[in-house]
């Protein structure tokens, strides 16, 4: 806390607001480490964590006001702050509705964060969180021993190592981008898993580096796995005789459907090989043919409607509705099943595709 002298009653003698120039109202906010000119803040600005130049939302503030009577033990700290949340509550409506979205306290946001306040660069709880409990009961006085003097120096000097170490630890977080976890691991997943194997490895280096040279590394490499990537197709390519795309897609082409071949080939041999009952092959191989040539549509419904989240109920529902309009009109496109079926888009695209495709229905 800070004690000014009062400003004159007329409120345009009073400084200016850093964020907003609007007149300053007591208590307002003084940046610890800005200077030589001080850096005065409303409170409106600085719960919105308000950053200028050298000045950022994370520096050491004080509260200033001129009617804070410091030696006064009847009025505490607590009380202080209490009349510093009442004059926060100043704000309009339409000033609140203009803030930009922060999450809220103990929500699913907030949580996936690690309790970290946007406005204020900072944390609920920080790392080493009970590192003060050390120094609560500390008290340098005029009769201490040498050695009691030299003790209490010591735990004050661990503790400032402590802090250090939290604040080492913020920059990394806050340089690398790891606020959100969720999102980060997200991020990771759009890798191939060469990549995401190395992002695991290097993970423990990234406190050395910058966060740009970390991700330049990563970056790297990454186009290395998929430089190699095609240079490995493109050497088999060579190998089988082709020397245009062309001639490149239909290879592709042909062997997929040569290892699709392959595959069923060893799935059949590997259930003869373990079935010995020649009524239950038979059985199986009727069912596989059946699978096949397409003869079991309750299979491939039940399959749609587990790939949309539909219930039987609910498809049949709209399938009748489309082909009841599809008869009306002599075919049906897939904007009219759209205004037809008040579902997702992609639901309606992929009921649409399946139907097509079955023959129940056709395109306009």
């Amino acid at each position: 806390m800070d004690r000014l002298a009062s400003f004159g009653s007329d409120p345009f003698d009073k400084p200016p607001c850093r964020g907003c120039s609007s007149y300053l109202t007591e208590p307002y906010i003084k940046c610890a480490e800005c200077g030589p000119t001080p850096f005065l803040l409303c409170l409106q600005c600085f719960t919105k964590g308000f950053e200028y130049k050298k000045h950022e939302s994370n520096h050491k503030y004080e509260i200033m006001t001129s009617d804070f009577p410091v030696l006064d033990p009847g009025w505490t700290a607590q009380e202080e702050m209490q009349d510093v949340a009442y004059q926060m509550r100043s704000k309009s409506r339409e000033e609140s509705t203009d803030d930009p979205p922060r999450p809220t306290f103990d929500s699913v946001l907030s949580r996936d964060m690690a309790g970290y306040m946007p406005a204020r660069a900072d944390f609920m709880e920080e790392f080493d969180n009970y590192a003060e409990w050390d120094l609560k009961d500390i008290e340098f006085v005029d009769d201490d021993s040498d050695v009691l003097h030299s003790l209490k120096v010591a735990v004050v000097d661990i503790y400032h190592s402590r802090l250090k170490e939290r604040q080492r630890r913020k920059k990394i977080i806050r340089d690398h981008g790891l606020i959100n976890l969720r999102k980060f691991q997200m991020l990771e997943r759009c890798y191939p898993k060469e990549v995401q194997e190395l992002y695991e490895v290097m993970r423990r280096f990234a406190r050395v580096v910058g966060p740009t040279e970390h991700d330049k590394f990563i970056e790297g490499h990454a186009l290395e796995f998929e430089l190699r990537r095609e240079i490995r197709r493109l050497q088999d390519y060579r190998k089988a005789g082709i020397k245009s795309f062309c001639s490149a897609k239909v290879y592709d082409r042909v062997s997929h459907v040569r290892e699709e071949e392959r595959r069923k080939r060893s799935m059949l041999c590997d259930v003869l090989h373990f079935i010995q009952d020649g009524r239950a092959c038979q059985q199986w191989l009727s069912k596989q043919a059946a699978i096949d040539s397409g003869i079991t549509p309750v299979a491939t419904t039940i399959t749609l409607c587990q790939m949309v989240r539909l219930v039987p109920g609910a498809y049949l529902e709209y399938k009748q509705a489309l082909l009841s309009e599809c008869r009306r009109q002599g075919g049906l496109r897939l904007a009219q099943a759209r205004s037809l079926i008040k579902i997702d888009v992609n639901k309606t695209r992929k009921i649409y595709d399946f139907l097509i495709k079955e023959g129940c229905i056709n395109k306009a």
